[in-house]
């Protein structure tokens, strides 16, 4: 499945337009949480023909495509089927042990939803693929789009829906399109493992080293400025959303400079080697250390281990993922376990070995990594798969302690 997005152009009208189906389906999905509360025994399809009571009830519901109002309904049972999840597996303690990803609270009530979905009607694209014309009651129209992308390439039957999504700096029509995406590439015949870091971004076994880009720390004065600027403006008034608007653009440039380092770094890793052993860290739990918090977030490791996962399977190279414990504390020659804090940065054993830290640490990684036999990665493309790390997620956290009093 490929994302295509495009820049949608149009007038304010139109643009007014896309707000108010926006606000629609944030409230269909609000409406659709209430009545499972109210009602614990409904199914995904009674939230379904829910959608036709609010669509007679409401006018302005009704004004939305049919199939837009099914897909917040499914919004709402998407939460609600991540909440079912989580309450079975917590009743088995092994299960608790894996730490299920993602999020799996009681469903919330959405407040600032950014997106309407439409599915296989209410919309058109013309033959040309340049234009989309929405023919819906909420009266969008005819939207023009932007984007170096061409659907000419693809069949109309491949595009299962249409998403309309709200931006800092502007409105986007998203195209998911069901497409198997496969690159060759020739066999390099290497096999590198890789240790993430706040000083380097990463640091393979070969001992080359990445600069850590520090987006956000590079941009922390902008974003002091934009945000004193919101401070300063009367509350309600249309300076201040302006003023909100530049502060979004500000965070809107850091998110996309950090995806872009991360795919073109990833593509570059997964098309240089055959094979790819990394860190299986779980950076939600990192980031409770208040200390590092900040820096981690901002190195954005998480989107680089999705992009390596996914390009791996794109280009049929084997990615890793392995524990960290002690890959740091053992030498990579002798396997002698050398205790060090987070401030060393060399080292040393009395073996004679003597590395910089994380070069050490990815030598470690490559080695645990051609250990481990049937991984080919845990996000790719939604694939989830077993890994050698399941087994030792729950001691993870206890172990990345002993690299630093503050884990």
């Amino acid at each position: 499945m490929l994302i295509l997005e495009f820049k949608v152009k149009g007038k304010p009208a139109q643009y007014n337009a896309i707000d108010e189906a926006i606000r629609t389906t944030q409230f269909i999905r609000n409406k659709s949480i209430r009545y499972w509360m109210d009602n614990p025994n409904v199914t995904k399809y009674d939230l379904n023909k829910q959608c036709a009571v609010l669509a007679k009830e409401f006018p302005f519901a009704n004004d939305l495509n049919s199939q837009a109002r099914q897909s917040a309904a499914e919004r709402a049972w998407s939460a609600i089927a991540r909440f079912y999840e989580a309450v079975r597996l917590s009743a088995h303690v092994e299960a608790c042990k894996k730490k299920v990803l993602g999020k799996k609270g009681y469903p919330k009530f959405q407040k600032n939803s950014r997106s309407v979905e439409y599915k296989t009607s209410g919309w058109k694209l013309e033959d040309n693929r340049k234009y989309i014309v929405f023919t819906d009651k909420n009266k969008i129209g005819r939207l023009k789009l932007l984007g170096s992308r061409d659907l000419n390439f693809y069949q109309p039957e491949q595009i299962k829906r249409v998403r309309l999504v709200r931006r800092a700096d502007g409105y986007y029509a998203q195209f998911p399109v069901s497409v198997d995406r496969q690159e060759s590439v020739m066999p390099s015949g290497k096999a590198i493992g890789l240790d993430v870091g706040l000083k380097e971004f990463y640091t393979d076994s070969n001992g080359f080293a990445v600069e850590n880009p520090r987006f956000l720390r590079k941009g922390e004065q902008r974003l002091k400025r934009a945000h004193r600027l919101v401070s300063r403006k009367q509350k309600g008034g249309s300076n201040r959303r302006r003023a909100i608007n530049r502060l979004g653009r500000v965070h809107l440039k850091i998110s996309r400079q950090r995806k872009d380092h991360a795919v073109k770094l990833a593509r570059c890793v997964i098309s240089s080697n055959d094979v790819v052993a990394y860190e299986n860290l779980r950076v939600k739990n990192l980031v409770k250390n208040h200390c590092l918090a900040k820096a981690i977030n901002d190195a954005s490791w998480y989107q680089f281990r999705v992009w390596l996962e996914y390009f791996g399977k794109v280009f049929g190279k084997i990615t890793i993922a392995v524990p960290p414990h002690y890959t740091s504390q053992n030498c990579s020659a002798c396997s002698q376990t050398v205790q060090k804090s987070l401030s060393v940065r060399t080292h040393v054993c009395e073996c004679g070995c003597e590395l910089d830290r994380d070069h050490n640490a990815a030598i470690n990684i490559l080695r645990l990594g051609l250990s481990t036999v049937g991984h080919t990665g845990m996000y790719a493309l939604g694939d989830l798969t077993t890994t050698l790390a399941e087994s030792v997620l729950s001691g993870q956290v206890e172990s990345l302690s002993k690299e630093s009093p503050h884990l």
